[in-house]
């Protein structure tokens, strides 16, 4: 070949060549062509899968969207609220159902349009029914924030609202596409205006009610059309979180909705600045009228449906809007019979139209619970209050007992029913703070059935004393009680310095259901309102009583035994039922010395500011609280046993029915002359050689591992007080015996249960009750 020939070649492949005919290869030695070439195949396939990716995106997007619901008026015009209905399987309220007024798109006020607009979707009439410019923008947004900011148009809202469910959980992919198309259909068929309407009539707007227009009726007293800018930019921005923007519970969080609304109008140019400064000003309550009650039956339920309703959302549902049938364990007869007990005079004598009461029934083989009420006098405006019996703020003092101190005992330590205390000059553990009993005396040697049945307080601080607070707390934790840091004085009083929003503390739910454990042989249910929840498809979700075992079914029986005397001989005798089997403990608190310095009161007065009575039978258990609001109006003394007397007529209606059954003594248990001891381990019952107030400790013996060969009837008689027990005198439904006097009592009084008042609070601890 020719040097002419090679260099032709060459020139053609991008080489050259030297005057001596050399060829010179390129500088990047040929790689740039493969570059390329790499490159384009890199690009070509993500194309293809680009387009892979978006023809499976559509084809799954299909998918989903054909299965959507079809769109029908009724739906959108629907409202989805919730039928209740009561063991009986009788709807007893229907969630907004009847408190819905209607508007025409003619009717929509423009300003409530640029509201609702200007918050919610200010593109709304530019997109047609899905907003990508929305979309990109909120996922940006959360990008850059970490927020979780909505990318649905007001469509989409619509259809969310008419066939899916609201909650986070629920939005899925497959129900997003559907939603997607949905709206794009809707939009195809439906107006602006249409659309914007049904929106307003659709949206939750709390207290039961939905629609705007319904708001505006019912909060204000006047159609959307007569509403002020403030109000109708109140109304506008409630749809987002009804519950929280509720400007009857929450006026400082409406407030704040309300002028983000304001805003965003003002940024949209709907309004100018000066009627955004002056509509911000407006206090949140103008206009605000009182709210009426759906019907009378509505009063007697309210606080019951309360506690339904956020068990319900518990559940990750919405009863507002998810359209379920929500079965719940209310009896409603015994839920009127307690009402009527509560709010009228026809069965208890109360002091004054402010005096309160909160009341729990319980099912003591459920859990279930079969009644409540949270206050006595309710108003009619006021809907979905404060429900009393589940709040722990208040004090039920000595009901602290049992659970706290001598029903660990017997757990634990196997102490007997005819276990000897002393009643003597006590202390809290550590301090020179003394521990006194309400009638300032002291009765040395007696039984614990005895200590119990005239609720001393020292024996109790004793007891919880020699169990130890971790047993105590570990007790009562199995019970449904806790306390952050329980202390000595929860031996006699429930108060606690942190609440926990109500998770530390007591309250009558909470003590019906802890003392239902004793009636249930030791086994703890958890309480518990709503039965069974149906779904719009049909599917439901069945509630299933949570039950433990909270302690030896010789620690419940011993425990009722005793209390079983607190009615018959003690403290809480005007709460017997003539020939009922029953059980149950009296809890009177006391003020502290600051407090009665605030009241002008001095530490012999006769005042308390809560009295609690908790009392049951094998079928029911019911706490009753009783006070007022403030705390530092007292009960007066002849007063003390209101709760104990709406006890008594709750318990008297709910046996009725029932068989009048007592407990069957367990074999882990022996009886033993008139007390009872855990099988295996006898404690022998003697007697100090004297009776002075050292420390029981240096009498008290160990216990036993053998079961009792003495004669019983001896070791009773050894506890006894010197003296018999007087007759219990008969006293009216609201008096009690007159107070002990300040003499040597010749035995244990029979009265009420009054307060202990020490000189000086225990530490960490804001006071301590007494009986």
């Amino acid at each position: 070949m020719t040097t002419d020939e090679i260099s032709s070649r060459a020139a053609r492949h991008g080489h050259t060549t030297t005057s001596n005919g050399t060829v010179n290869m390129p500088s990047n030695g040929g790689k740039k062509p493969k570059k390329k070439r790499i490159f384009l195949k890199v690009f070509i396939g993500l194309v293809i899968l680009g387009i892979v990716g978006l023809l499976a995106g559509v084809g799954l997007f299909w998918s989903y969207a054909k299965d959507a619901p079809k769109i029908e008026d009724d739906k959108l015009s629907a409202t989805v609220s919730s039928k209740l209905y009561d063991a009986n399987n009788e709807v007893f309220e229907e969630l907004g159902a009847e408190k819905r007024e209607m508007i025409k798109p003619t009717d929509v006020p423009q300003l409530l349009k640029d509201a609702v607009v200007s918050v919610e979707d200010k593109r709304f009439y530019k997109h047609s029914g899905v907003d990508p410019i929305r979309i990109l923008g909120s996922a940006f947004s959360n990008f850059r924030t970490g927020g979780l900011q909505g990318g649905s148009t007001l469509t989409q809202q619509l259809i969310k609202l008419s066939y899916f469910s609201t909650k986070e959980k629920d939005q899925n992919l497959k129900r997003k596409a559907q939603e997607a198309w949905m709206a794009i259909q809707l939009e195809k068929e439906k107006s602006k205006e249409e659309i914007l309407t049904y929106y307003i009539n659709k949206v939750y707007m709390a207290n039961g009610l939905y629609g705007m227009e319904t708001a505006a009726q019912s909060y204000f007293g006047k159609p959307l059309a007569e509403l002020s800018l403030p109000q109708t930019a109140l109304l506008a921005g409630m749809p987002q979180a009804p519950n929280d923007y509720d400007p009857y519970v929450k006026p400082d969080m409406a407030k704040e909705r309300r002028d983000v609304v304001l805003f965003t109008m003002k940024e949209n140019d709907k309004i100018t600045q000066k009627e955004y400064d002056d509509a911000k000003a407006t206090p949140i309550d103008d206009g605000l009228q009182p709210l009426k009650q759906s019907n009378e039956n509505r009063k007697i339920v309210d606080n019951y449906i309360r506690e339904v309703i956020a068990e319900v959302e518990s559940m990750g549902k919405n009863p507002y809007t998810d359209g379920l049938d929500i079965h719940t364990n209310l009896d409603m007869d015994a839920q009127k019979r307690l009402y009527d007990i509560i709010n009228s005079d026809t069965y208890v004598e109360y002091p004054d139209p402010d005096f309160q009461v909160a009341s729990t029934v319980i099912d003591v083989k459920t859990g279930q619970v079969k009644a409540q009420i949270g206050g006595r006098h309710i108003p009619d405006d006021v809907q979905l209050g404060t429900n009393t019996a589940i709040e722990t703020d208040r004090d039920v003092g000595s009901t602290m007992k049992p659970i706290a101190d001598y029903g660990p005992a017997i757990e634990n330590l196997n102490y007997s029913t005819g276990r000897i205390m002393m009643d003597q000059p006590t202390t809290y553990e550590g301090t020179n703070i003394p521990v006194t009993n309400a009638d300032m005396q002291y009765y040395g040697a007696l039984t614990m059935r005895k200590a119990i049945m005239y609720s001393r307080n020292t024996t109790a601080i004793r007891t919880f004393d020699a169990v130890g607070s971790d047993k105590s707390a570990a007790f009562l934790k199995d019970l449904g009680i806790e306390f952050k840091n329980i202390v000595a004085a929860n031996a006699i009083s429930s108060n606690t310095s942190e609440l926990g929003g109500n998770k530390y503390g007591v309250s009558s739910l909470k003590l019906a259901a802890a003392y239902a454990a004793f009636a249930n042989m030791g086994v703890y249910n958890k309480p518990y309102y709503v039965n069974k929840v149906v779904y719009q498809d049909g599917s439901e979700d069945v509630t299933e009583t949570e039950s433990k075992r909270a302690m030896k079914d010789s620690t419940a029986y011993m425990m009722t035994d005793m209390l079983k005397d607190v009615i018959t001989g003690g403290t809480a005798f005007n709460a017997g039922v003539p020939g009922l089997i029953q059980a149950g403990k009296t809890g009177t608190a006391n003020y502290t010395d600051d407090d009665l310095a605030k009241m002008g009161a001095s530490e012999s007065s006769s005042i308390a500011p809560d009295s609690t009575f908790v009392g049951y039978t094998p079928h029911y258990a019911v706490s009753v609280w009783t006070g007022y609001k403030q705390r530092l109006t007292p009960i007066p003394y002849e007063y003390w046993g209101t709760a104990s007397d709406v006890y008594r007529e709750m318990m008297t209606y709910l046996s009725e029915g029932v068989s009048n059954d007592d407990w069957i003594m367990p074999d882990s248990v022996i009886r033993s002359g008139s007390e009872l001891y855990v099988k295996g381990a006898y404690e022998e019952q003697l007697l100090p050689s004297n009776t002075g107030y050292e420390s029981s400790a240096s009498w008290e013996n160990p216990i036993s591992s053998e079961p009792a060969t003495t004669s019983s009837s001896t070791a009773a008689s050894q506890t006894e007080p010197s003296s018999t027990q007087a007759s219990i005198p008969a006293v009216s439904s609201t008096q009690q015996t007159e107070q002990p006097t300040s003499t040597a009592p010749t035995e244990p009084p029979t009265s009420s249960d009054p307060p202990e008042q020490p000189s000086s609070t225990p530490p960490e601890q804001n006071n301590a009750a007494g009986g």
